[in-house]
């Protein structure tokens, strides 16, 4: 089943991985390989307290019965059943034990895999023996492990359909071992499936809502961080990203770099060719920045109009100058016409730079200089000539 968004609102917004996926919808309970992994990673986080919760429910019910066996069973079976519900529950503590630890938290989708199986096998097991003396001791309780693997533990769709699977073969094999009449086994294994196709409906709802919340709350993260002209980060996200990096170049006695730049004689250029081919040139700009920002720590933004910068993190001065240079020259190869500039006949930028190598006793004030020094570059770099880079 292919779910797909005809809103309009998103033809709007600028092209990214999350927008793009909520266009074409996602096939099946999947994204494209670039988001699953993240999607994988937030389903994980979210469900880490409903896992842990679910275990100490499931443990409680699991003892609870293991109580209410020697009232349902009266023969010697009831010892071979207290038997199958203590390994049981060794199992489940020592999974329960690595999963409350948050340093195995890449383990918390195969363990829980492995606690419903164990669930519905050994409630299939004591089902099994105590049919070999009683056919009418209760097997609803399958039902209940099914379920849960549904709803309660945490799982994808396809885990879950997985473990009810296992489950139910698991369950037909033990039945068959006990000797259970086959109209009987029928009859049990129809209540079984039935009850299983109705929550895979739901967990495929509550999946499919999940990935559809996921899409959307990510896309409004980067809408209210990102340019929406050009796809750059705004000016507030450039603020928060600045002090972070300043405390982390502290830490590792790198050196930032701060490139402020400037379209020349951008409003000329509307002028002349309109906003509409105004808006075309920042965004062939904003290509050129953003190829230059490519490493994880770097960042290229908008700060506003026809104002751009560069944060580089982990380069020297003449790193930085370099970067600046290329950053310069990309632009002017991109001959975009500008017949009314005063500089050349082609759009081209001007490029203040600064740079420092923060200190652990630095103040954060110098962080602000940064800015200022940069500022004051450009402004040189304006004042004699433009299309260039002044440091």
């Amino acid at each position: 089943m292919n779910h797909t968004y005809n809103n309009a609102w998103l033809d709007d917004v600028h092209p990214n991985p999350y927008a793009d996926q909520l266009a074409v919808g996602f096939r099946r309970l999947r994204f494209a390989r670039s988001l699953e992994g993240e999607y994988r990673d937030y389903f994980l986080q979210q469900n880490f307290d409903l896992k842990r919760i679910a275990l100490g429910v499931g443990l409680l019910i699991w003892l609870a019965f293991a109580v209410i066996d020697f009232y349902l069973v009266s023969t010697d079976a009831h010892w071979a059943m207290l038997a199958v519900r203590l390994g049981v529950l060794g199992l489940l503590l020592a999974c329960g034990f690595l999963m409350i630890q948050h340093r195995h938290r890449h383990l918390l989708a195969p363990l829980s895999l492995v606690c419903i199986c164990t669930l519905g096998i050994g409630a299939g097991a004591v089902v099994a023996i105590a049919h070999r003396t009683d056919p009418n001791f209760p097997y609803e309780g399958l039902l209940l492990v099914c379920m849960a693997a549904y709803f309660l533990v945490g799982l994808r769709l396809v885990e879950a359909l997985a473990a009810s699977l296992v489950i139910l073969c698991c369950y037909v094999t033990l039945e068959l071992w006990a000797g259970l009449p086959a109209p009987r086994l029928i009859n049990n294994l129809l209540f079984l499936l039935f009850g299983n196709l109705a929550g895979a409906v739901g967990c495929y709802l509550l999946e499919f809502k999940s990935r559809e919340h996921f899409l959307i709350s990510r896309l409004m993260r980067e809408l209210a961080d990102r340019d929406s002209l050009t796809g750059l980060f705004n000016r507030r996200s450039f603020n928060r990203q600045l002090e972070r990096l300043w405390r982390q170049a502290q830490r590792d006695e790198q050196g930032l770099a701060l490139l402020v730049c400037d379209v020349d004689h951008f409003k000329a250029y509307n002028d002349r060719y309109g906003h509409q081919a105004g808006d075309q040139a920042l965004q062939r700009v904003a290509k050129v920045l953003e190829d230059t920002a490519r490493r994880p720590l770097d960042m290229a933004v908008r700060l506003g109009g026809e104002e751009f910068a560069v944060l580089l993190y982990g380069v020297t001065d003449l790193e930085a100058r370099h970067c600046a240079e290329r950053l310069r020259s990309a632009l002017e190869a991109l001959a975009i016409q500008h017949e009314t500039s005063q500089t050349a006949p082609v759009v081209t930028m001007s490029i203040g730079v600064a740079c420092v190598c923060p200190t652990v006793d630095m103040p954060l004030g110098k962080l602000y200089e940064l800015y200022e020094h940069a500022d004051r570059a450009l402004y040189e770099g304006k004042a004699f000539g433009r299309n260039r880079v002044v440091a």
